[in-house]
């Protein structure tokens, strides 16, 4: 059994999640996130269950340790965990998921003592192979609350029986298990080589719950990067004007 946490959460587009604890409760969050936490509350840094647990997480994306924060005071303790990159923190209930809700590779960020992070395989072959980001995703298992993170703007979609959409493979969070997942190439030479969009997109199939996000962390990185090589192409060249200043003048706003 999961312990019964109480959470608030804080920001617009920089989010923190702060969980309130009664004694003896404790939540699990991913190495580093920690924002604050109360004078009463202990950290205890452990694989969770073995090494094999730990390796387990290292394949979904998080890292080998996972730290438990136990409140051992009187009243009410307080932690708070705050987001990776600019996004939403989505709390998932998972006993409205049956105990279980998958989730996109890096997308955990805490949840109540007693929830377990395993990892969830595609079940096709071209899934694996062809399915990017959504070739490996995280289980959440459990009966308590769980936080994820995404990017930018968040969609919830209510898919029906048979309903079908197709995503970006990254722009996926997360989604119940009674949702069917699988990937579909884009077809067409020109859409492949210059929609932009990747050669394959993930095909969603109701019924269940699917959470989507407008802004994924590889997309993200990518923009980051190709500036950063413009930038220094430019300085290269000695084009500083082009290649330097105007990122620089673009990243600040002038």
């Amino acid at each position: 059994m999961a312990d019964i946490i109480d959470y608030k959460i804080h920001g617009d587009d920089m989010q923190i999640v702060e969980i309130e604890l009664d004694p003896g409760e404790g939540v699990r969050a991913e190495a580093g996130t920690m924002m604050y936490m109360d004078d009463e509350i202990v950290m205890q840094t452990s694989t969770g269950g073995g090494l094999f647990k730990g390796f387990k997480r290292m394949i979904t994306g998080e890292s080998f340790f996972i730290t438990t924060f136990m409140y051992n005071g009187r009243g009410k303790g307080h932690v708070a965990f705050g987001a990776p990159y600019p996004g939403k923190i989505i709390p998932i209930e998972l006993d409205k998921f049956g105990g279980s809700f998958t989730c996109q590779k890096d997308a955990f960020l805490c949840a109540a003592r007693g929830v377990e992070i395993e990892v969830a395989f595609t079940r096709k072959l071209g899934a694996g192979f062809f399915g990017g980001e959504g070739f490996i995703l995280q289980r959440l298992e459990g009966n308590g609350m769980a936080f994820v993170h995404a990017g930018g703007t968040i969609i919830k979609r209510e898919l029906s029986p048979y309903e079908t959409i197709k995503v970006d493979t990254g722009c996926i969070v997360g989604f119940s298990n009674t949702v069917n997942y699988d990937i579909q190439f884009v077809g067409g030479f020109k859409n492949a080589l210059f929609g932009g969009e990747g050669l394959f997109l993930a095909n969603l199939t109701g019924p269940g719950t699917v959470y989507l996000q407008s802004l994924p962390l590889s997309r993200l990185a990518d923009r980051i990067l190709s500036s950063a090589n413009f930038r220094q192409v430019g300085e290269k060249k000695g084009l500083g004007g082009i290649g330097g200043s105007l990122i620089d003048d673009i990243l600040s706003g002038d």
